[in-house]
């Protein structure tokens, strides 16, 4: 399935960001002078592009002859030149194509992909794109340059859900790919066998990474609200399954919360954020929630 492009930069949700911050916890990789602690001094001498002048940039690299030939003031940007780097690994697996109503967990996650990549470049750092399935099937290189969000935006309009996928297969792979410290992100819905899962994350760490899951829900799988004879669909192997939902619902319910038990307290276990969002609900909500209570915790 594809999308729309411009239904993933909302710009009243955009617009929202604009007074949030998405902050490393730990030392990054960076550059500038700017909201991350980093262990380097100095910047980068590959000179990448220009964007206009910002409040609080340092004067040092502004482009004195490019004001004085268009009256505007424009700071020089280079490859490495970044507060930190944001790599946004979205899970393109079969499962992610479910909808009960409304967005799919796909459309929900790429929704949320572009406004993570909106908040960090109107910072200045620099945003990659991975999506994964059994592999790596595309990604985008972390830059920070103006057009980055374009860029992600467009990969993620072309991308369609994989069947009988492991997303966690992926990890190894994408994690050769988060080549500098910063924080990684992953979108999915972590249907996958938790210790492969935990293998993946646990690289990750291992490369000093932050990782925050965003753990994406559709209502009817967390939740079952069904009743009577209901028909069940595996998106990823197309196998279906016939039953009462009403005899089911308990010991599925149970199980789930013991997944849901173990997932949270492996998570904590390798100081990983995990947070739940469910597709019916307002993302800009869900997201804003995350951030406020992130942002207190510095």
């Amino acid at each position: 399935m594809t999308f729309d492009p411009r239904m993933l930069a909302d710009p009243v949700f955009f617009s929202r960001l604009d007074n949030l911050e998405l902050r490393a916890r730990g030392i990054v990789e960076g550059f500038m002078h700017g909201l991350h602690r980093s262990p380097f001094v100095g910047f980068s001498v590959e000179f990448a592009s220009h964007r206009e002048y910002a409040q609080g940039d340092d004067l040092r690299h502004v482009n004195w002859k490019l004001f004085a030939r268009q009256n505007r003031l424009y700071v020089k940007q280079f490859d490495a030149e970044t507060n930190m780097n944001l790599y946004l690994l979205l899970d393109v697996s079969g499962s992610m194509d479910c909808r009960s109503k409304g967005v799919s967990k796909l459309e929900y996650g790429a929704a949320l992909a572009a406004a993570l990549a909106h908040l960090a470049l109107k910072q200045h750092d620099a945003v990659g794109l991975i999506l994964l399935a059994d592999e790596v099937i595309e990604h985008i290189p972390p830059k920070a340059r103006p057009h980055q969000l374009g860029e992600i935006l467009r990969l993620i309009s072309n991308t369609k859900p994989r069947k009988a996928t492991s997303a966690a297969r992926a990890f190894p792979q994408a994690a050769e790919l988060c080549k500098h410290r910063g924080i990684v992100v992953v979108l999915s819905d972590l249907f996958d066998d938790l210790d492969s899962l935990m293998q993946g994350i646990e690289r990750l760490r291992f490369n000093n990474h932050e990782v925050i899951l965003f753990h994406l829900w559709d209502r009817y799988e967390r939740d079952l609200p069904l009743e009577g004879h209901c028909k069940f669909h595996d998106l990823e192997t197309d196998e279906i399954l016939t039953t009462q939902a009403d005899g089911v619902r308990d010991s599925y319910l149970a199980e789930v919360r013991k997944w849901q038990s173990e997932l949270e307290t492996q998570c904590r276990n390798r100081a990983v954020d995990r947070v739940e969002l469910v597709t019916d609900e307002p993302l800009d909500q869900a997201l804003l929630d995350y951030l406020v209570r992130r942002a207190k915790s510095f």
